[in-house]
């Protein structure tokens, strides 16, 4: 599919699209006129990058990710690499913090519409 059909299905631009091929995140083929072609899967992979960018992750760390976000059957690094590792937790750390955040400001909304909807 060209880039106009992801990006309608994928709800980015084509400007992202682009940014996330730049970026080693996303990879199409060409066509013989030289227009990128994607796969099919790419629509899944772009939804998944706007949701990880969405999170506060750098584009460097989703490169990282996307292995694991294909699935269980995904190549993942053969060793461990201990400065992947700690990139990883930290960020898993600020998601965490970040999710706490967001739990208490739905707890203050919700005090709030209770006592609005009781009145």
């Amino acid at each position: 599919m060209r880039i106009g059909e992801l990006a309608q299905r994928s709800g980015a631009t084509p400007r992202q699209i682009r940014y996330y091929e730049e970026q080693d995140l996303l990879i199409s083929a060409r066509t013989h006129s030289n227009y990128r072609d994607y796969d099919e899967s790419s629509v899944e992979t772009v939804v998944q990058i706007r949701g990880l960018i969405d999170a506060g992750l750098s584009t460097r760390v989703i490169r990282v990710l996307l292995p694991c976000v294909h699935g269980p059957g995904a190549e993942l690094p053969a060793r461990p690499d201990p400065v992947i590792s700690a990139l990883l937790t930290a960020e898993r750390d600020c998601l965490k913090d970040r999710i706490d955040h967001l739990i208490l400001c739905l707890d203050q909304v919700q005090c709030y519409l209770d006592r609005v909807e009781v009145s």
